[in-house]
């Protein structure tokens, strides 16, 4: 299998608002056809990543390399309007006087063939029937197509989208978000987008960098990050799930309230993969899919809360000792608030922590 060549690489970039240092040592690779995300809270850096991508923002180090080309460097500054770059705003930054197909060509005034490449990517985007309209007559999902297709039109070298749905309803943009993912795909697009909505990330990209405080956190797949997250605030930050504290008994053996685990590697505490010794004092990751509803189990928790989702419930339940972790169970068991029920563990790897405020017990 022949690797995609990288096509955008950011190697240790650092971007500052004059004494205010914004990201820091941030490094991502995005191969050829890519598409890619930023994913953290408000004010973590993902735009200024964006700017500094599209050359609006410089870098005090590091560099930014397209397709092979430092665009970004201490004392290098490609303008952005070499960079071959496409860009999708969340308010979809629509001219409101020109209509949707004058909008769509605005990036190829003067080219052969500029006519029929408005009109492939109005059919591309599902519009072809709304060329003359203007923005204010279409809905906002259409509008956000509209932008898809005028940045996409000049065939860039990256297309750069931020927060592209945060205007739009939640169906729409769960909608939009896979539509979105078909259309780059097909057209071979290399995309960076960044948003705070992880179903957004997960139904879009290929890989998703979690970010905090101007850094990121972990790089890689939607999979990886649930299941193996590489520290606390990635375990935190992506799905759902409670920390359980456990102690570790030798052998990928983890004793806890609920039972004993058994991982199939040895246990790493740390997030540098130390091993953790006999005795170790961790928190165990628990998803909601780990705890298993059984009438029949002798464990019981009690009902604190739950939220109706459809075909399933997502319980929070309180243990003897009272810690809490978080169950889905089909919607036909319909238990009241208050009620105890039957739960067993279901693990089949364990994801743990050196214990927060635990005892002194060396962990790694």
């Amino acid at each position: 299998m022949t690797l995609a060549r990288p096509w955008l690489v950011l190697d240790d970039i650092r971007v500052a608002y004059g004494r205010k240092s914004v990201v820091q040592a941030l490094s991502i690779t995005l191969p050829a056809g890519g598409i890619g995300c930023l994913l953290g809270p408000s004010g973590c850096g993902k735009t200024t990543v964006l700017r500094a991508i599209a050359g609006f923002e410089p870098v005090l180090g590091g560099t930014i390399t397209l397709d092979g080309r430092v665009v970004s460097a201490p004392g290098v500054q490609v303008a952005p309007e070499q960079r071959r770059i496409g860009m999708v705003f969340q308010d979809h930054a629509l001219f409101p006087h020109l209509s949707v197909a004058a909008n769509v060509g605005f990036g190829l005034k003067g080219r052969p063939g500029a006519d029929a490449r408005v009109q492939e990517m109005l059919e591309t985007v599902g519009l072809a029937h709304a060329g003359q309209r203007f923005p204010h007559e279409l809905s906002g999902g259409q509008q956000q197509r509209v932008a898809l297709a005028r940045a996409l039109a000049p065939e860039p070298a990256l297309l750069l989208l931020d927060e592209p749905f945060a205007n739009l309803d939640v169906e729409l943009r769960e909608r939009l978000g896979g539509e979105l993912r078909t259309l780059l795909k097909a057209a071979g697009t290399t995309a960076l987008m960044v948003t705070h909505d992880q179903h957004e990330a997960f139904a879009i990209a290929d890989e998703i960098g979690i970010m905090s405080d101007g850094r990121i956190q972990q790089w890689s797949s939607a999979y990886t990050l649930y299941h193996q997250p590489a520290n606390r605030f990635v375990a935190d930050f992506v799905g759902q799930g409670a920390f359980l504290p456990g102690v570790v008994a030798g052998d990928g053996r983890v004793r806890m309230e609920l039972g004993i685990v058994v991982s199939p590697d040895p246990v790493r505490c740390t997030e540098h993969g130390d091993l953790c010794p006999h005795g170790c004092q961790v928190d165990v990751l628990l998803r909601p899919d780990d705890i298993v509803h059984d009438d029949e189990s002798p464990v019981t928790a009690e009902v604190i809360a739950k939220a109706f989702r459809g075909a399933e419930f997502l319980y929070t339940l309180r243990l003897a000792s009272g810690a809490t972790v978080l169950s889905l169970v089909p919607s036909h068991h319909n238990h009241a608030i208050g009620e105890r029920i039957g739960i067993r563990l279901q693990l089949d790897h364990v994801v743990a922590y050196k214990r927060e405020g635990g005892p002194a017990l060396d962990c790694g």
